[in-house]
């Protein structure tokens, strides 16, 4: 398994002077040579020149955010992450790798929930090449192994929750964002970690049922609303039924008996339950006729 390696290379900018002062050198050897019909000096200035032009290759930049993988001969000799004008063996294999922050989504992908409930489900991913040695020679294409198993993760995190929670305390894919992102990063980070790449944030950016059976499970929701706001209507109800019996009876405004506390309790429950304003009735009588 390949682990990065800091590469010591030289400062640029003394090796082009050493490399000039050379050039310059050999192009007086040269001239020397031509002038004294000297081929021993002709020949000795053009080997320095042609070390020279040689060792020129060596030279190369590395800029802000990026890294350069040194390789010689199918051998890998480091990597050097500091921006600047570096100068190494010109033999080198210099292959550039981005350190900057990155970002993709995943194409919209159909699975089936815990529930066996068809969803199109699609994610962000954050991410960053941190080890490049990994992420070069580990690999054969980080970026594409990056999507793939990212994918890969969205299903079974996908697969692993309901759409919906039907019960309390019960994490799902449109309720628990938070909880179902750690969970995301944790799985795509587990899968990229042999490729040297850091997951910084994975976030699902497109959540829906299926279409063919959205709209059977709309009007699952809307019966779902309904019931709750039922129940909590009715639980309503009979606290304000209740109250109003205990403070005519500890008032002493009307004594009631059963029959007839049973029936203010039905108008009552009728009343604030009823979707409809009450019509009132007066009654010019007693309360039993």
């Amino acid at each position: 398994m390949f682990r990065e390696a800091e590469y010591k290379a030289s400062p640029g900018l003394p090796a082009v002077l050493v490399q000039i002062v050379a050039g310059l050198g050999g192009l007086a050897l040269v001239i020397h040579g031509a002038r004294e019909a000297d081929n021993n000096f002709s020949v000795a200035g053009m080997l320095v020149i042609a070390l020279a032009a040689v060792a020129m290759g060596g030279l190369f930049v590395v800029d802000p955010g990026d890294a350069k993988v040194l390789v010689l001969f199918g051998a890998y000799k480091g990597t050097i992450k500091s921006g600047g004008f570096y100068w190494a063996n010109p033999f080198l294999t210099k292959r550039r790798i981005s350190l900057r922050i990155r970002n993709f989504e995943t194409t919209k992908l159909k699975v089936n929930d815990n529930r066996a409930n068809p969803i199109e489900i699609a994610a962000i991913v954050v991410w960053k090449v941190v080890e490049t040695a990994e992420a070069l020679f580990e690999v054969d294409d980080f970026q594409t192994y990056v999507a793939v198993q990212s994918e890969s993760a969205v299903r079974a995190v996908a697969q692993s929750y309901p759409y919906d929670s039907h019960a309390a305390n019960e994490e799902a894919l449109s309720t628990h964002t938070a909880e179902v992102s750690l969970s995301l990063q944790q799985a795509i980070h587990e899968r990229l970690a042999k490729a040297g790449v850091e997951v910084i944030e994975a976030r699902i950016s497109h959540l829906a049922y299926s279409p063919e059976i959205a709209q059977a499970m709309l009007q699952r929701q809307q019966a779902s609303a309904i019931i709750a706001a039922r129940f909590k209507i009715v639980e309503g109800a009979v606290g304000m039924v209740e109250n109003a019996l205990e403070m005519l009876s500890s008032k002493g405004i009307v004594t009631l008996d059963e029959e007839r506390k049973a029936q203010m309790v039905s108008n009552l429950l009728v009343v604030l339950c009823s979707e409809r304003s009450a019509q009132p009735i007066v009654n010019a009588g007693t309360i039993y006729q």
